[in-house]
């Protein structure tokens, strides 16, 4: 038992007075600001170009959907309107439908100002396409909601 104390203590001992040197061999690299900054036309034609690929598929059209819906703006009318010939590729109405209402959900406070404009915009490719709006279907409204009891 002597023996095993004595021996931890060595080692303990050895440790604390030699020096240990540490050398790392991962660079820090601080990746959150500093990089480069892409404009706003820049940014439409990337995510343009993205939903006007021909060879493009209903997983593809909703991650780039679902990243622009993850960002802090409003997508330009003419990322809306390939989005929208994206999903009519792919015959996908209902998410062409529930694309414009996220699109109306992202103008937050301003969707009286916004909103209007963006359907201005984007009704001509509507036609085209056969899509209706979220209010022409009857979507802004609940389908089951109860009447209030204290309007009765």
């Amino acid at each position: 038992m002597l023996r095993s104390v004595t021996g931890n203590l060595a080692n303990v001992l050895k440790r604390s007075l030699a020096p240990t040197v540490r050398v790392s061999a991962i660079a820090q690299v601080r990746r959150a600001h500093g990089g480069p900054v892409e404009s706003d036309e820049e940014f439409d034609c990337r995510y343009e170009a993205f939903f006007n690929r021909t060879d493009i598929d209903g997983w593809e059209i909703r991650k780039g959907m679902n990243d622009l819906c993850g960002m802090d703006l409003v997508p330009d009318p003419k990322i809306i309107k390939a989005a929208l010939h994206a999903c009519r590729r792919v015959n996908d109405y209902a998410l062409a439908v529930r694309f414009i209402e996220a699109c109306k959900d992202k103008c937050g406070p301003k969707v009286g100002e916004i909103y209007p404009y963006i359907i201005q915009e984007i009704k001509p490719t509507l036609t085209e396409l056969g899509i209706d709006t979220p209010e022409e279907l009857g979507y802004d409204k609940p389908e089951l909601a109860l009447e209030s009891v204290y309007e009765m």
